[in-house]
């Protein structure tokens, strides 16, 4: 799946390791023909003309790290993906998720360099790798430097001039993207999951009602390993944002949080209310000292561009502190892009606040070494589902569109028990619905479609999806707004029991692969709903109304002078009959002579070709259940229906068909406008007839689930149907 997503920029570990093998024997340096050096894997809209060099062409004894990695490692090139550097600013700070990513294993001065590096990334539910050469994009510096030391790299760079890590990435994950200029604009939540396979969630700081209950949110988050970004739009009302030293549409790292134990009277000048010793609201009167709940920032900038108000860098705030406990947690004041501030301006100035949590595949390829990342409690359980909305398939649109809603793919999921740490009877579920492969398609003009779900309580323990009339008369225990974005993704508290979940596009009929996946803090299950493909029992008496008996004496008389002496009619004399009937009846141009013939072969035991009144009478009851039906879904009378019903339109006379088959009817029967006409309604139910009588009468195998036909037997039901 993966391979066919991202196509070649995927490798085995295995074709990395001979290709390297392949490059030392011939003593060559590795070019890759999947991303070469070329103007337009930067650009896709404008050609530049920056040269492509090697780091030993850029500097003296370059390093893949100097000193380990860093957050300080992270700075902005001439490219706006602030949102991929505030993620890997992050990430940089747990050692052991960035070398999941970044292997550690291979330098320059090794004895396998040859110009090939390789990254690890989780993309849509599978860990991938990407080789890259280390040719990178530079530009002259404008000074008169000669030599190596002239060459500037444009994008993403260290703060030491000598190491390479977080360029080489940069490249790798435009590879991955399709060039540099994909990586343009985005959300920090969609690198952090790329960087752990973990799920983010959002948060908005400025509509918290409480700015201490999310500081303690942060608190155990950041103890779980989350990473953690957000992000700043400014708003026109927020009268001191002048000279406050944030950007507004800029991304930032959340490296950390405290709280920060000071005298009462020195934090009454800087802060109204106050944690406990672990981070809790708390409206305790203070005593002697009480503790300021702090979040330390960094602009992935890299500068001295930072939060100017109180607790930063240069605030009087932290003169007020003591030595020990600024060493405690461990502040420093370099002008590096990083600072801290107070939770109350934290809600104040930023907007977004971006949660990645992580499941059990973000350490897929981490060796579980000492560490609390080996600690369960910073891992939830995941499940996850890879499905497709698919026009007059299963891409029904959202809640608002009731007559297709059903047709979307549904997921049950179990909520099993309660969070250990909840006193309320409720379980901690984490949704998300991610859309698939978007932003390597920018290029083509491909736009994130607005997507979102609905989560229903399934009360009873019934199989199958859940139909219109579901949905029009319960309402959803959880949703989320449709957006535009890569991902939706919401945290839900749900009582225990059988739970629905509805993935849908806004609108029906466009089309996208997706991933869903759900977090949760005790083992669960998810499966697509799927129907078994059986004859339903409708235990409806048929009786006849006035005018059907009436019908069914004047289609005797018909029947009769069409029959002849033989008293039998022929697919030919079959649809002049119930062309008489059904044309006053419906708005179509009559049943087709190929309609018929299935018809004939339906009833047909002796395959004479023809059928006597017997055999038409039973046939007339069908056709009567078929009508009604049809009449049923077809509400504007406008001689069809949608395809999205046509699953309940078959149940409705008694059939019940898995996912596989319905979309094989769907493709048969529905025609280019995503109808399902009258004439091609009765010619389907007729088939699905005929095949479920032919797999009856067949000798079963043991379990009963199969039928054994020899040959001959097989082609006759395929080919007289």
């Amino acid at each position: 799946m993966a391979e066919q997503l991202l196509g070649s920029s995927i490798v085995t570990e295995d074709k990395i390791t001979a290709l390297k093998s392949e490059l030392l024997a011939k003593d060559q340096l590795f070019e890759d023909q999947d991303f070469p050096a070329e103007s337009s894997n930067i650009y896709y809209t404008r050609k530049v003309n920056h040269a492509w060099k090697r780091p030993h062409e850029i500097c003296k004894n370059p390093k893949f790290f100097v000193g380990g990695a860093s957050r300080f490692d992270v700075n902005q090139g001439k490219l706006g993906n602030c949102w991929f550097l505030s993620a890997l600013a992050s990430l940089s700070l747990h050692p052991q998720l960035l070398h999941q990513v970044v292997p550690p294993d291979q330098d320059f001065d090794s004895s396998d360099y040859c110009g090939l590096f390789h990254f690890r990334f989780w993309q849509y539910g599978d860990w991938v790798n990407v080789i890259v050469d280390d040719r990178l994009p530079v530009c002259q510096q404008n000074n008169n430097a000669k030599g190596p030391s002239k060459w500037q790299l444009v994008f993403m760079q260290s703060a030491q001039r000598t190491e390479f890590w977080s360029a080489l990435l940069e490249k790798a994950y435009a590879k991955l993207a399709g060039s540099y200029e994909a990586l343009i604009g985005g959300l920090s939540s969609e690198a952090m999951e790329d960087f752990t396979g973990g799920i983010t969630v959002s948060y908005a700081p400025r509509q918290v009602p409480c700015p201490r209950v999310l500081f303690h949110t942060i608190l155990e988050a950041n103890k779980r390993s989350c990473l953690m970004n957000c992000s700043v739009v400014k708003t026109k009302n927020l009268s001191d944002w002048a000279g406050c030293g944030l950007d507004s549409r800029h991304a930032y790292s959340v490296t950390g949080a405290a709280p920060v134990k000071m005298k009462t009277q020195d934090a009454l000048l800087y802060c109204e209310s106050f944690v406990t010793e672990d981070g809790k609201p708390t409206d305790e009167p203070p005593g002697d000292t009480v503790f300021v709940p702090l979040v330390r920032i960094r602009n992935p900038w890299g500068s001295s561009r930072e939060w100017s108000g109180d607790w930063g860098d240069k605030s009087k705030a932290w003169a007020a502190v003591s030595a020990e406990e600024k060493a405690r947690i461990n502040v420093k004041f370099k002008g590096d892009g990083e600072f801290w501030m107070s939770i109350k301006d934290f809600c104040k100035f930023f907007s977004d606040l971006e949660m990645c949590h992580l499941g059990p595949e973000s350490l897929a390829h981490a060796r579980r070494q000492a560490g609390k990342l080996n600690d369960k409690r910073c891992c939830w359980e995941s499940v996850s589902h890879k499905s497709a909305w698919r026009k007059r398939l299963s891409a029904g649109g959202c809640r608002n569109n009731l007559r297709s809603f059903a047709s979307n793919p549904q997921f049950q999921v179990t909520v099993v028990d309660p969070d250990e740490t909840d006193n309320e009877n409720t379980g901690t579920v984490i949704v998300g619905l991610m859309q698939i492969n978007l932003r390597r398609h920018r290029a083509a003009g491909d736009r994130m479609l607005f997507i979102g779900y609905e989560i229903y309580r399934r009360r009873t323990d019934g199989t199958g999806p859940l139909d219109t009339n579901f949905f029009r008369y319960n309402r959803c225990a959880g949703f989320t707004t449709h957006t535009n974005k890569r991902q939706v993704c919401f945290r839900h508290k749900l009582k225990p029991g059988n739970y629905v979940i509805v993935p849908s596009t806004y609108r029906p009929d466009f089309e996208m692969d997706f991933l869903l996946r759900v977090y949760t803090e005790r083992p669960a299950k998810l499966d697509e709903i799927d129907d078994v493909t059986a004859i339903v029992d409708l235990k409806i008496p048929m009786e006849p109304s006035a005018q059907e008996l009436t019908l069914e004496r004047a289609l005797r008389d018909a029947f009769a002078k069409v029959a002849g002496a033989d008293l039998e009619v022929d697919a030919y004399e079959l649809r002049d009959i119930l062309n008489i009937a059904f044309m006053k009846e419906f708005q179509f141009d009559g049943f087709c002579l190929e309609t018929c013939r299935s018809m004939v072969a339906m009833m047909d035991a002796d395959q004479s070709g023809k059928l006597g009144f017997r055999e038409f009478k039973t046939l007339w009851s069908s056709l009567r259940l078929w009508k009604t039906a049809f009449k049923k879904f077809d509400e504007d009378k406008s001689g069809n229906f949608n395809s999205y019903e046509l699953r309940q339109a078959l149940k409705a006379v008694g059939y019940r068909v898995s996912n596989k088959i319905f979309n094989c009817l769907v493709m048969r029967y529905a025609n280019r406008q995503g109808v399902i006409e009258f004439d091609d309604f009765i010619v389907c139910c007729v088939r699905l007839k005929t095949v479920f009588e032919t797999f009856s009468a067949q000798e079963k195998t043991a379990d009963g689930v199969s039928a054994l036909f020899s040959k001959d037997k097989y082609l006759s039901a395929a080919a007289y149907v």
